[in-house]
């Protein structure tokens, strides 16, 4: 194969990309009168295709539901205007008035049209937006934004809430002399398990691309890694990942996975989210350990799905694992209640380090030449009782695997999921 792909984490991700500008700047959404940045906007004087992929939740927020319908006229995107510090969620008539007032003024003051403009929302629930903060907010948006990468820093940051860390990622695929370049930003921290975590992700392209193909891609990306991680188990109103594809690279992504470079391209937009999950469950709401939940040998994937849920988000084992506790009997019972099946006589339980791809490695806190280890817990139905000191030394690291396999069939799930702390309660008590 005559390409490749490089990774940069913690990148301007927005700007590293051919023909996008953005800005970060301060509106007071939280009216705190601060100079918190909460407003960010994506732009690209290129006609662009794009794709979402949105909460399934019943009760979607107004700014879901308006860059839904705007995707669903198939015109072309330039903008996305996001804020932070209001989900604009459970707002009525009202709440979808003041999406429709933030494309609008971003249209207007960028000469587009309102559906070529895509809306996000994060932060609190039930409250209705300071529309008229945000609308001046946009027009100085609309004057600072640049391809500078101090204006993807700020951007960035705009659209943060609880996070505690910054999260961005590009991705540059080398093609036979060419390069198509990805750049990705995303938040979350708190209220994690999409299914598509309050979580926001905009990935930007220079590829040219079908929207039916990009769109076909994002759905399935989204699928191995956004809807694979939980800190908590709430699914949002508003978890939105959209895609933007202006074509400025002039490299065109072929419709058929038989060719080369479709392969490289799923793989970088693949890889993009993945990193971008990781960084959402690593940066859970004062969580201390990340613990990936390996599921196989199920008779279908939604049974090993049900079963790596049941577990990552059991309120009683993620209070073991935050104690350095290995309570494989409650893994036992959780994977049990999951009602698939299971038969104790086949069931095959391990702990074990993390494996994750070197370049993430570093990021992760994880050296990359980390020895290997994986210790039996169950074999057969049977406990290796002999294995404790191994077990509690691999559940007391920051980040370690559970592998469970059911023994009845071809059926897989991995969840990236987190430990429970008294922390956590706290800051969720806070208004």
């Amino acid at each position: 194969m005559n390409g490749s792909i490089s990774y940069t984490l913690d990148a301007p991700a927005i700007t590293d990309v051919l023909g996008f500008e953005c800005a970060g700047i301060a509106s007071d959404i939280r009216g705190k009168g601060d100079d918190r940045l909460d407003l960010c906007l994506i732009y690209s004087p290129m006609p662009c295709v794009g794709a979402g992929v949105f909460t399934t939740n019943d009760l979607k927020a107004p700014p879901v539901i308006l860059s839904q319908e705007n995707l669903s006229k198939q015109s072309h995107i330039q903008a996305i205007i996001a804020n932070s510090g209001n989900a604009n969620a459970c707002t009525g008539k009202l709440g979808y008035e003041n999406a429709k007032r933030m494309t609008s003024k971003t249209a207007k003051l960028l000469g587009l049209k309102e559906e070529m403009v895509l809306v996000a929302s994060t932060g609190k629930i039930g409250i209705s937006l300071p529309v008229e903060k945000i609308e001046r907010g946009i027009e100085k948006a609309v004057i600072a934004k640049s391809r500078e990468s101090a204006a993807c820093e700020k951007a960035i940051q705009s659209i943060l809430t609880s996070d505690t860390s910054e999260k961005s990622v590009t991705a540059r695929i080398t093609w036979q002399g060419q390069t198509i370049t990805i750049g990705a930003i995303a938040k979350g921290a708190g209220m994690i398990q999409p299914n598509m975590a309050t979580m926001l992700a905009f990935l930007l392209t220079d590829a040219a691309i079908e929207q039916s193909l990009l769109q076909s891609l994002l759905s399935k990306a989204v699928a191995k890694t956004f809807n694979t991680i939980t800190v908590d188990g709430d699914m949002s109103t508003n978890d939105t990942v959209l895609i933007m594809a202006n074509g400025a690279s002039g490299v065109k992504v072929p419709k058929s996975d038989e060719e080369p470079l479709y392969s490289l391209f799923e793989e970088a937009i693949t890889q993009v989210c993945s990193v971008l999950a990781e960084k959402i469950v690593g940066d859970g709401e004062r969580i201390t350990k990340v613990i990936e939940v390996n599921v196989e040998g199920a008779r279908k994937d939604a049974d090993a799905e049900a079963v790596a849920r049941a577990i990552g988000n059991s309120l009683l084992i993620k209070a073991s694992w935050y104690g350095g506790d290995p309570n494989w009997g409650r893994l036992v019972d959780a994977a049990g209640y999951a009602g698939v099946g299971i038969r104790e006589s086949a069931l095959d339980i391990d702990y074990a380090t993390r494996l994750v791809p070197d370049f993430l490695a570093e990021n992760l806190g994880i050296s990359p030449d980390q020895p290997y280890e994986r210790v039996v817990v169950l074999k057969k139905g049977e406990p290796h009782h002999q294995n404790k000191p191994l077990w509690k030394k691999l559940v007391g690291q920051k980040q370690f695997a559970i592998h469970l396999n059911l023994n009845s069939g071809e059926g897989h799930f991995r969840l990236l999921t987190t430990d429970l702390t008294e922390e956590y309660v706290n800051f969720n008590t806070r208004d």
